[in-house]
């Protein structure tokens, strides 16, 4: 008889449901050209909509030019992108998945070189490079020093997350998320280690979170009703002068009244410091975040193994696991999954995002 798991039953956010909880996370591929996607998208999420995730999510993809981490991110600062995106988003649709576009800015973490390159640090303007923007002239270290944002660009940014998601709404996404981790833009204007203005957007905790709340706001606004936002913020900062878990499930709290569905939980990136990195280190994060708020949220980070992901769930720490880089390793997880917790995925429908591929039923796990 086939076995039960929480992992692979469906999740309802609004008026969508997901086929599944195993989520592909977002992840920069550093592979467009003027914020086109191309055929590396296509494939690379292409794939793993084929292998039976859930839910796609796009890389950071920047709301304009310049909020682009590196110059080969992608965008949806104009209608061209549209274009490039549909291509992508149609065929992960016809795969029977589901799939949703990060939109991010980088802020003072904008305008650097790809991993792979020889250099480090910020691209020069002589390079392609750009000057860069945040809430406060201060450098991440290594980076070039950004210039601190004005009021008036301040207050562009919520209509300019706004407009990228009417453009995804466009190009067909079912899911919309917010980037406010890791260090970009909107996570410096939360965190007391990137923000020292003393305007209405900087100061006490209410000062730091209002341009993520007007931001998702504008975002919500542009979305249709049925369909879901998300929010990915760092839960920790992982530094005694930082954002502890507790300040940011606080600011998460105050999201889902605006219209968030679910919180995407990572942690770090605004500043140097010491993780602790071993499996599921983030976990306990997700789980007092959906503790606090009574949001679902999703956990994220070293998760691998299909018994651990199960657990997860049925621990109640998350409602959803994103994989990121075992979903590089292997595009067939959730497939693999279904396998190793005694679900039959050869026996669901294709058309449900759960199934096998009909051009690879002989080669599932049996």
């Amino acid at each position: 008889m086939a076995g039960v798991s929480l992992l692979l039953e469906p999740i309802t956010l609004r008026g969508l449901t997901l086929p599944n909880r195993a989520w592909l996370a977002p992840m920069c591929q550093y592979s467009a050209q003027d914020g086109m996607p191309g055929d590396w998208h296509l494939v690379h999420l292409g794939a793993r909509a084929t292998g039976g995730f859930g839910l796609v999510m796009t890389e950071a993809t920047a709301v304009v030019p310049e909020g682009r981490i590196s110059p080969q991110d992608t965008g949806l600062w104009n209608d061209a992108q549209i274009e490039g995106w549909r291509r992508v988003v149609d065929f992960v649709h016809a795969r029977g998945a589901h799939i949703g576009v990060q939109l991010a800015h980088a802020g003072r973490k904008a305008s650097t070189f790809r991993p792979w390159a020889d250099a480090r640090g910020s691209v020069p303007e002589a390079d392609g490079g750009w000057p860069t923007l945040a809430p406060s002239a201060e450098a991440f270290p290594g980076y070039a020093v950004p210039a601190e944002m004005t009021p008036e660009q301040v207050a562009d940014v919520p209509e300019q997350f706004a407009a990228a998601a009417r453009r995804a709404l466009e190009a067909g996404f079912d899911v919309v998320e917010v980037h406010a981790a890791h260090g970009y833009l909107l996570h410096q204007f939360l965190s007391p280690l990137a923000n020292s203005r003393t305007d209405a957007y900087g100061g006490s905790a209410d000062g730091r979170s209002r341009l993520v709340e007007e931001t998702v706001g504008a975002v919500r606004a542009a979305w249709p009703d049925e369909r879901p936002v998300l929010v990915r913020l760092s839960a920790t900062d992982w530094r005694e002068d930082g954002l502890s878990v507790d300040d940011v499930a606080a600011v998460a709290g105050r999201l889902g009244p605006l219209g968030v569905d679910l919180v995407d939980v990572s942690t770090g990136g605004v500043a140097p410091a010491s993780i602790s990195v071993g499996p599921g280190y983030q976990v306990p994060h997700a789980r007092r975040v959906r503790e606090v708020t009574g949001l679902p949220v999703s956990a994220v980070g070293l998760i691998t193994e299909p018994v651990q992901a199960e657990q997860i769930l049925v621990e109640g720490s998350a409602d959803v696991v994103m994989l990121g880089r075992e979903a590089l390793r292997d595009p067939y997880w959730p497939l693999r999954a279904a396998h190793a917790l005694g679900v039959d995925a050869g026996t669901a429908p294709v058309e449900s995002g759960a199934g096998v591929q009909p051009q690879y039923l002989r080669a599932q796990w049996r």
